[in-house]
């Protein structure tokens, strides 16, 4: 019996008997070292099935040593196809054949073509969570990080190399409820979601054409898509003028040592009104200092913005010098990196609880500068602009492509105006 080898033929009389058409061990090490003498590749069979697909192992030399690897192979009217499965020695002849088996056999029986095929494991809770976090990077998601940490924790409680279609509701259950027990409610609506989020893009991705998923789940349902979610509670907290003018003096002259960036960087949340995360990661190729606009290519909707800044806002910036990675507002800890949103809601946290400031967060300076602003008499459109709010209405979002560049330069010029009435000297007095 012999098999044919791209124009060569090799013996396997000799290397296993007639009536034992499996590929061996010995017979792949007389292959290699053949093929180092000859320096002719070599193709090794295993198994019958040549009119239909089988696996095979192709042995070829390269200029310093031979190399070889895993392929399965199958006829299709009459046409033959290839696909690469692993290296050998790598992946040893078991485990070449267990993924023949696994995965391509019965399809090939079946008629389907090998290139559409892969890897048929149930993906475990490890991959699925590991998959959803690529997602979300290459999305330019920036919720990634903390999705991943709170992912990692409850896989290593349920089980990493559990299948993922194996959890039900009752689980994800237990874990959520010693969180909100510990009185955390948002930490443990934040870990139903980002679980909730993993299984249905985990369910989407089965059947995405637009992406060839590493691992299939066979996910038929969402485990935590019946559990309820924190009811929201929107904020009303607000700074009036003069609870806006005692912080913004304690800002510039703070009472406590404080890095310096950070007391900045509130002063600019509370001139512009702009999301936290935008401001603090603030570089110097976002500031346009001739024409006095900051300009984000992407944001947390994933559009881009550009605002003009007031004047008090652009003399803020132009007293800062950047540091040497550009960041207007360096961490303190690794001038590399801005400084983290939650880092500055924690130094405002210490300073509330002293009482040397009014009770705020950085979401509170947010409405601030909408509620006043719109004292101010800036129309709510404008604001919703200037704040890069997302407009739902058809027009806006399928038609409207002028940038109102000249309406928010306006609507900021008359904000600044409004603000250096509040910041006044003789307000300063009176509120002493």
């Amino acid at each position: 019996m012999t098999t044919p080898v791209n124009g060569s033929v090799i013996p396997l009389i000799s290397l296993r008997e007639s009536r034992m058409p499996s590929l061996t061990d010995g017979a792949i090490r007389r292959a290699l070292k053949q093929v180092e003498q000859t320096q002719k590749p070599v193709t090794l069979a295993d198994g019958e099935g040549r009119g239909i697909g089988r696996l095979i192992l192709f042995v070829r030399p390269m200029p310093t040593r031979v190399i070889a690897y895993w392929l399965v192979q199958q006829w299709r009217a009459g046409a033959r196809s290839r696909k690469k499965i692993g290296a050998y020695p790598s992946m040893s002849l078991n485990q070449a054949r267990n993924i023949f088996d696994r995965d391509f056999a019965d399809a090939i029986q079946k008629g389907r073509s090998i290139k559409a095929l892969g890897d048929t494991r149930a993906g475990t809770l490890g991959d699925l969570f590991d998959a959803y976090i690529a997602h979300l990077k290459s999305s330019g998601k920036k919720s990634w990080k903390e999705a991943e940490k709170g992912l990692n924790k409850v896989a290593d409680t349920l089980g990493r190399h559990r299948p993922a279609r194996d959890i039900e509701p009752h689980e994800i259950v237990d874990i959520i409820r010693p969180i909100y027990g510990r009185g955390t409610r948002s930490m443990a609506d934040h870990v139903r979601g980002y679980l909730r989020a993993a299984f249905s893009w985990g369910i989407k991705s089965e059947h995405d054409y637009r992406h060839a998923s590493p691992r299939r789940f066979g996910l038929t349902k969402n485990p935590a898509a019946g559990i309820p979610s924190e009811p929201y509670v929107p904020g009303n907290r607000w700074l009036d003028e003069e609870e806006f003018l005692r912080l913004y003096r304690w800002l510039e002259c703070p009472d406590t040592p404080v890095h310096p960036p950070y007391t900045r960087a509130v002063r600019l949340l509370m001139l512009t009104g702009q999301r936290v995360e935008e401001i603090a990661r603030l570089h110097i190729a976002q500031w346009d200092a001739k024409e006095r606009i900051i300009d984000w290519s992407t944001t947390k909707n994933g559009k881009p913005h550009a605002i003009p800044v007031p004047d008090l806002a652009a003399e803020l910036l132009e007293s800062i010098k950047p540091n040497n990675y550009g960041w207007f507002f360096p961490s303190a800890f690794d001038p590399s990196k801005p400084v983290a949103h939650n880092t500055l809601y924690s130094f405002m946290w210490r300073q509330r609880e002293r009482g040397v400031i009014p009770v705020v967060t950085n979401r509170d300076l947010r409405r601030t500068w909408k509620t006043l602003a719109g004292k101010a008499g800036l129309s709510k459109e404008i604001r919703d602009r200037l704040q890069n709010h997302t407009l739902q209405d058809v027009s806006s979002k399928a038609y409207d492509r002028w940038n109102y560049m000249p309406e928010k330069r306006a609507a900021m010029k008359q904000w600044n105006s409004f603000v250096r009435s509040v910041l006044t000297p003789d307000r300063l007095t009176s509120a002493a």
